[in-house]
């Protein structure tokens, strides 16, 4: 196959499959999140999206919004990474949450938190990816969570070079957690490199587009 996965070939029905990965590995990543945090959360319906590496910060709320980001580097049968990236102010419920008590008063992360905002990232990527591999029957392998606090373009450039020079597209997925009195954005990003897409969709019997 090597890196003759094309871009301009795909139709609705290739998008329509991908978005249905990402939105049934969505609602298990809710699951998970329910499960961390010992408390109900519903997920409003994801909203998936192909874009392009230019587009993503945009749909962040702008390049220099502050926001945590969770990224993993992905190997054996997609090569890539997948980012888990939340607002700061989310970030901060949850830490409080897992940890039983108030936000600091600065405004700040411990190194406590940081590691508690790194698990709830590795676990909640996690069922996102065994999602995609039940799906595909594809074996993914994952780095260690990587966590950043900055500014989303700050973050977000560092797939945009590593990933750049073979592909510009990255598969975008929104969710809302929701609690009885809490909203939480959360955002999912896929970046395989050009040929691991084409890996998953001939996976998912899709054998002419590369």
């Amino acid at each position: 196959m090597g890196n003759g996965f094309d871009f301009n070939k795909m139709n609705d029905e290739y998008y329509d499959v991908l978005r249905e990965i990402g939105n049934i590995g969505a609602g298990n990543a809710t699951t998970a999140l329910s499960q961390l945090l010992n408390e109900r959360i519903d997920m409003s319906v994801p909203k998936v999206s192909m874009l392009d590496f230019s587009e993503l910060p945009d749909v962040l709320g702008g390049a220099e919004v502050s926001v945590v980001g969770i990224m993993l580097s992905l190997s054996m049968d997609i090569d890539g990474m997948m980012l888990f990236i939340i607002e700061e102010e989310s970030a901060r419920y949850m830490v409080s949450n897992l940890m039983q008590c108030p936000p600091s008063e600065d405004g700040t992360f411990s190194d406590m938190d940081k590691s508690a905002l790194s698990e709830v990232g590795n676990i909640i990527c996690g069922a996102y990816l065994y999602s995609l591999s039940q799906l595909t029957g594809m074996t993914i392998n994952a780095s260690i969570p990587s966590l950043s606090i900055d500014m989303a373009g700050a973050i977000l450039s560092v797939p945009a070079i590593e990933f750049g020079k073979m592909g510009d597209k990255a598969l975008f997925i929104q969710s809302k957690f929701g609690e009885i009195d809490r909203e939480i954005n959360g955002y999912f990003i896929l970046i395989p490199n050009v040929e691991s897409y084409g890996k998953i969709l001939n996976r998912l019997g899709f054998t002419d587009i590369t």
